[in-house]
């Protein structure tokens, strides 16, 4: 909205030239989007517990500690989330760029889903919340949607094709399996986030981490100098990702304030569910969907750990873990909440870093 406006008045002022740059739009988007996060963040989290009498429920089979711990504290506090970012997006974005309507409405669309989940759970007082069919079967159909769109408006050479990491502007093209392979990043990835999200700042610092990098790589991939010199593919217009990603940081940062131990609000599904289709979703933009799995090396730990938990119970009636989620095997191990956040939180850089060096190692 800013860029769209300013931008008319440059002859008669030239300082509003920064608003051309990209990575001015996202430092101010990511100050806006902190800003608001810092504004309004105690009124919400008041309406919420007003809202939520005895706060979100506690699962009675997961660790004891959280049913002395945790017990009152509001949940959706994702809607501080989404509220920051999306105005401070709105704000600071170029409007007529496809990707940034096709990040709203996957953040909206998931965090809607979210929404009705954690409603269910704090209006039943239970933990369970959606059928696990009800909040899959919109996230396919939000997935599909905004698979098919960035397909829509890739470059001709790139259409319906990903990138192949290590390798000079290598692509595979997969026709007819691009969207639902598609479909799966972003939902893979929006579920995985949701199951990080079990401590007390444990899901925002790596989707912070996670954002930060894949920032990097659409501003890298969406510059036609910056994409030539490390040969990776230019996908024009993906740029602009930045700015929205740039919002989600400031966003993030003001959220962790309320959500540092020991937090004042739980993000919920409303919160987790959005945060981790966007990531989804700007990794395929930017064709660096198979990155995302190094990237976000830590939900995909995550999500594993119960994929692997319930087979192997199924098949052999044992556990692998002492829990699933794997932050709460370690929980039940007797580390410390703070240890295993921190220890997640170095886990996440370090991945992350790695993630980022195949932008050179190829």
């Amino acid at each position: 909205m800013l860029p769209d406006f300013l931008l008319n008045f440059t002859e008669y002022f030239q300082p509003l030239n920064l608003f051309k740059y990209i990575t001015f739009r996202t430092i101010g988007a990511l100050l806006t989007a902190l800003l608001i996060s810092f504004i309004f963040g105690g009124k919400i989290i008041s309406l919420l517990k007003k809202m939520q009498k005895q706060g979100q429920p506690i699962r009675q089979d997961g660790p004891k500690n959280h049913i002395i711990f945790k017990t009152g504290t509001p949940t959706m506090g994702g809607l501080l989330i989404l509220f920051a970012f999306t105005t401070s997006t709105l704000l600071w974005a170029r409007l007529d760029n496809i990707y940034i309507w096709i990040l709203l409405f996957v953040a909206i669309s998931f965090g809607f889903v979210g929404l009705l989940d954690d409603w269910l759970k704090v209006s039943k007082m239970n933990s369970n919340g959606l059928k696990s069919y009800q909040k899959i079967i919109p996230q396919i159909f939000i997935a599909f949607t905004a698979a098919w769109l960035i397909s829509e408006n890739s470059p001709s050479d790139l259409h319906n094709s990903i990138s192949i990491p290590f390798l000079k502007e290598s692509i595979l093209f997969l026709g007819i399996f691009y969207i639902p392979f598609t479909i799966i990043v972003i939902v893979g990835s929006s579920n995985a986030v949701n199951l990080t999200d079990g401590l007390d700042g444990l899901a925002i610092v790596p989707v912070m981490i996670a954002a930060s990098s894949l920032a990097i790589i659409a501003y890298l991939a969406g510059n036609i100098n910056f994409s030539d010199y490390l040969q990776i593919n230019y996908i024009p217009g993906v740029g602009e990702i930045a700015v929205f990603l740039g919002a989600i940081i400031g966003a993030g940062l003001g959220f962790l304030w309320f959500n540092a131990p020991p937090a004042m609000v739980f993000m919920g599904d409303t919160g987790s569910l959005s945060l981790g289709g966007v990531i989804g979703v700007t990794a395929s933009a930017s064709r660096h969907e198979l990155v995302l799995i190094i990237i976000g090396g830590v939900f995909v730990l995550e999500a594993i750990s119960v994929i692997v938990q319930i087979l192997s119970f199924k098949l052999t009636g044992k556990r692998i873990f002492r829990m699933a989620p794997l932050h709460h095997h370690f929980e039940q191990k007797g580390w410390a909440e703070s240890t295993i956040v921190i220890r997640f939180w170095i886990i996440a850089v370090v991945l992350a870093l790695i993630g980022l060096s195949t932008l050179k190692l190829r």
